[in-house]
């Protein structure tokens, strides 16, 4: 399995599969296309006909470019690593708040963009409260689910932690408040050692590639 991504610094796509294949324990191989950088990305669009957006697995003469149904991809391959829950009403939660993340949350995604490296606190704008106010709502949901015991949404590590992966980081680097259940789970999400692979490769990166118009936000 090969995995194409962005920047580990500002590509909040790209991390989504990435910390998945990481804590599941799926091997992969990884490449870095640095789209402000280089052509790479273009010309992998231009191999497979597909959009220039990573990221992008190939596995098996498969290529899946959509970062849920890569996600949804891995758990078919792999039933035994439980990327979703077994039981079905914590199951159909998990997968119905994934699928929100995928397709909502213009505002945080737009006006807080990620950025592992930096740490300012930002006042949200209407627009990002009302969205900070809608996650609250999602994390309360999951509170009051019937789930196994552990510091992740449905207990252990699921796909639904790692969509919202890059939301932790935007909390994070931007002084956002949520909620306290919000604050636990961003807790356990930054003591994954596979979170903290992701930090130093990251900030490694700024030798390399910097990109101002998201470095100078606020």
């Amino acid at each position: 399995m090969h995995l194409y991504i962005a920047y580990k610094n500002y590509s909040s796509w790209s991390l989504r599969p990435w910390i998945a294949l990481k804590v599941a324990g799926i091997d992969f191989d990884e490449t870095v296309l640095p789209f402000y950088h280089s052509d790479a990305l273009e010309k992998l669009g231009e191999r497979y006909q597909i959009p220039a957006k990573v990221p992008v697995i190939e596995d098996q003469g498969l290529i899946i470019w959509d970062s849920l149904a890569m996600l949804e991809y891995l758990h078919e391959q792999y039933p035994e690593k439980k990327l979703w829950p077994d039981d079905l009403a914590l199951r159909t939660l998990a997968r119905s708040a994934a699928a929100e993340m995928h397709s909502s949350f213009s505002a945080l995604r737009s006006q807080h963009p990620m950025n592992c490296r930096r740490q300012i606190k930002l006042q949200p704008s209407p627009e990002v409260q009302v969205e900070l106010q809608r996650l609250a709502a999602i994390w309360a949901h999951f509170e009051r689910a019937n789930k196994p015991v552990g510091d992740f949404l449905c207990g252990h590590f699921t796909i639904v932690d790692a969509m919202y992966a890059p939301v932790m980081w935007r909390a994070v680097g931007y002084g956002l408040e949520i909620s306290p259940s919000f604050e636990k789970w961003t807790q356990a999400m930054l003591a994954l050692p596979s979170m903290q692979e992701w930090l130093a490769a990251a900030q490694a990166e700024e030798s390399k590639w910097r990109i101002a118009q998201y470095d100078e936000v606020g």
